[in-house]
C-alpha cells in the first residue's frame, strides 16, 4: 500500500475520533471508553494474523507489540466496566 494512502487513513480516523469523543456528553464517556476498549479484541486477532504470517522479523515484532497493547486495553476495558458497574450496586449496611 502507498504510504500516503495509509497517512490519509490514519488522519481520517483521529479526525473522526476527536469528533465522536467531542458529540458523547460527558455521562457516556465511560460506558463507551469500556466498550471501546473491549472491541480492542479485533486488533488482538488482527495482530495475532500478523505475528503469525510470514517469516520477516519486523512483522512478527510490531505484531507482538500489538498483541501486547491491545491486551492492555482489553483488560482495562475490562476493569473500567468492572468498576462503574459496581457504582450501581446496593451498598450493604
Amino acid at each position: 500500500m502507498d504510504i500516503s494512502y495509509l497517512l490519509f487513513i490514519l488522519m481520517l480516523s483521529v479526525f473522526l475520533g476527536f469528533e465522536l469523543i467531542n458529540k458523547v456528553p460527558a455521562t457516556l464517556h465511560t460506558p463507551l471508553m469500556s466498550g471501546a476498549n473491549a472491541i480492542s479484541g479485533i486488533t488482538v486477532v488482527g495482530a495475532i494474523a500478523l505475528a503469525g504470517n510470514g517469516n520477516q522479523d519486523l512483522a512478527q515484532w510490531l505484531g507482538a507489540g500489538a498483541v501486547a497493547l491491545a491486551s492492555v486495553n482489553v483488560v482495562g476495558g475490562y476493569m473500567v466496566t468492572d468498576r462503574m458497574l459496581g457504582f450501581f450496586k446496593k451498598k450493604e449496611g
